[in-house]
């Protein structure tokens, strides 16, 4: 039989022993949190993994020739992840000395990186190879650097052809980033080749993991190694392009060379221009950037593409040709010009010269009107039921070749200039018009504008007797076999052949024998070329003048255009003329007729009223 004292002595001290183990444990979980706690709080703090995003090398991009357009040159971020950096405080003169950056900006950069406290930030960019070797030696917690590219511009030219780097902003991220390859901060290609061949240029991000370890070692894990950008030839002369700029210093304007039996873009200059370097990625670059923003002559404006302008005398040549085609023109038609065209209340003035004349010496002379009449016949031809039927014919030719709508090329910026439709004319003349209205086109007035490459387009057109290839800046990428097919593929107008023979007799007269543009004689080339004084209401008319060589198998097709030139004569002429013998000859044997185009004072005295304002 038990006895119950015995039971409740048993009880008491199996109650006693679990208190005791309890206690126990609470006394060594207490100890672990209280006394070891520390201790391992701080060896994971400073033992933890850090990722490092690597950047590839951009691509370099050369001239046609090999000569280096945009180079890379290696510099350093100087990153910081704050809650890494010494606790007890950074010695900043010694990093002020070491990357020569100020006390202000240094405190400034650590409030910016102190908001992302456990997020690398940079502290000082574009640091050079002795800073960063400098840093590397100091062996500072939480500071490490990243190796970066920037760019340089050994030629100094076509500032706003290559374009620049910029860095990305937060409203690009959240627009524009659609393959999620940009973080904040991170460079992109802006305006020109940089912004046209992005993709190919920037390459693939590399990651590295690295375990850092309390006693402030680390070992690192490529787990993905960059994918440099691809280097590109571009097809300018750089060279050509270099005297381009010399000779269109000055003045506002620009130039467009093509080669037409490929149509690569040999020059593509743009006055006035900067030189690409005060853009490079770098601590003045958002002073330079501003300066050349609120500049009043637009430097950062790629005028050969973005500014379309009257083409002037130009056109008749492409108003020849569809009256050719359309069978109301003949070469031998003659046509009388008393200065100028009259038909009823209507008047086109000209210059003198001798009446009446033929196509060729119509061409050669520029005359307003013969080409007045040409244009007439076309809209009012009798196969028409009326000149609005006879317009939108002539229009589908004009789009032929390549006005009024975008060519495609491979430069940013392109505008497609402005050719009107007919019910333009229906609403603004409330459908009464006819080919009289609309008579300022014959001669590239009115409501037509083009942009320099478009007419240099036209000139290769001219010289291809009848197609084209979309006017491109890349002639080879690398690891590829060929470029796109849409700039090897030819694109033919409806103008037969036999009519470009007519037209060119007539150029080569204008140089050769007694036109407007002698100056661009070149012996032995047989030049082809065509004057236009396009009108201004802003002061001086603009100068302008398209030209290829040599006649036969032609080498350069060019576009000059020259606001406030006063005629085609004047300025145009001879820049095209001496950038063509500098291409055709490989030298210049009239220096005199640079230090005319040098020289020569243009009135641009409404930019000017513009700064003041």
């Amino acid at each position: 039989m038990n006895n119950p004292r015995n039971d409740t002595f048993r009880h008491q001290v199996l109650r006693i022993i679990v208190c005791l183990v309890f206690i126990g444990f609470g006394l060594f979980a207490g100890y672990l949190q209280l006394i070891e706690g520390n201790s391992y709080i701080d060896k994971a703090e400073n033992n933890f993994i850090r990722y490092i995003i690597t950047y590839p090398p951009r691509g370099e991009v050369f001239d046609r020739n090999g000569e280096y357009l945009i180079q890379n040159k290696i510099c350093y971020d100087l990153m910081v992840v704050p809650r890494e950096a010494p606790r007890n405080g950074i010695d900043t003169v010694r990093l002020s000395k070491i990357t020569n950056e100020s006390m202000k900006r240094l405190k400034r950069s650590f409030a910016d990186a102190r908001r992302n406290w456990r997020t690398a930030s940079p502290v000082v960019k574009y640091l050079s190879a002795e800073a960063k070797l400098k840093m590397d030696e100091w062996n500072l917690p939480g500071f490490y650097t990243v190796p970066r590219t920037v760019r340089q511009y050994p030629r100094n030219i076509g500032g706003n052809l290559l374009g620049s780097l910029s860095e990305v902003s937060q409203n690009f991220l959240s627009k524009h980033n659609h393959d999620g390859y940009y973080n904040i901060r991170d460079y992109i290609g802006e305006q020109g080749i940089e912004s046209a061949y992005e993709k190919e240029l920037r390459g693939e991000k590399g990651r590295i993991r690295r375990n850092i370890y309390a006693n402030h070692t680390s070992t690192d894990e490529v787990e993905r190694e960059p994918v440099p950008g691809k280097n590109l030839v571009s097809s300018i002369d750089a060279r050509l392009q270099a005297f381009a700029e010399e000779l269109m210093n000055g003045k506002i304007g620009s130039v467009v060379a093509i080669e037409p039996e490929t149509g690569e873009i040999l020059v593509m200059a743009s006055s006035p221009t900067f030189d690409p370097n005060e853009l490079v990625i770098g601590r003045e670059r958002g002073n330079n950037y501003m300066r050349l923003l609120y500049e009043p002559r637009r430097p950062l404006f790629n005028r050969a593409v973005t500014s379309p302008q009257p083409p002037g005398s130009t056109f008749k040549l492409l108003n020849g040709l569809i009256g050719l085609q359309e069978g109301v023109l003949k070469p031998h038609y003659r046509y009388s010009c008393n200065k100028g065209y009259k038909a009823g209340n209507v008047k086109m003035g000209c210059h003198e010269h001798r009446s009446p004349l033929d196509l060729d010496y119509a061409i050669a002379t520029s005359c307003n009107a013969y080409f007045c009449n040409v244009y007439r016949n076309i809209l009012e031809n009798k196969k028409y039921e009326s000149p609005k039927q006879g317009y939108e014919a002539w229009r589908n030719y004009v789009e032929e070749f390549g006005f009024g709508t975008k060519l495609g090329t491979d430069i940013p910026g392109e505008r497609r200039g402005t050719l009107m439709h007919r019910d333009y004319y229906d609403k603004l003349y409330r459908r009464s018009w006819n080919a009289l209205t609309v008579l300022s086109v014959s001669i590239g007035q009115g409501e037509i504008l083009s942009t320099t490459l478009q007419l240099a387009n036209f000139a290769a057109i001219i010289a291809n007797r009848g197609y084209y290839y979309t006017p491109h800046i890349i002639k080879q990428i690398e690891g590829q076999d060929s470029i796109d097919i849409k700039y090897r593929t030819p694109h033919y107008t409806s103008v037969e052949k036999r009519h470009f023979e007519t037209i060119i007799k007539g150029m080569w007269r204008g140089v050769n024998v007694d036109g407007t543009c002698q100056t661009a004689k070149l012996k032995g080339l047989d030049v082809c070329g065509k004057t236009g004084t396009a009108q201004n209401p802003l002061g001086d008319d603009h100068s302008t003048f398209i030209s290829f060589a040599p006649r036969n198998n032609p080498k350069i097709a060019i576009a000059v255009y020259v606001e406030h030139g006063i005629w085609g004569s004047t300025a145009a002429v001879p820049i095209a003329s001496l950038i063509e013998e500098l291409y055709l000859t490989d030298t210049i044997t009239r220096p005199w007729l640079v230090d005319y185009v040098k020289n020569l004072e243009l009135d641009y005295s409404i930019y000017d009223r513009r700064r003041k304002k």
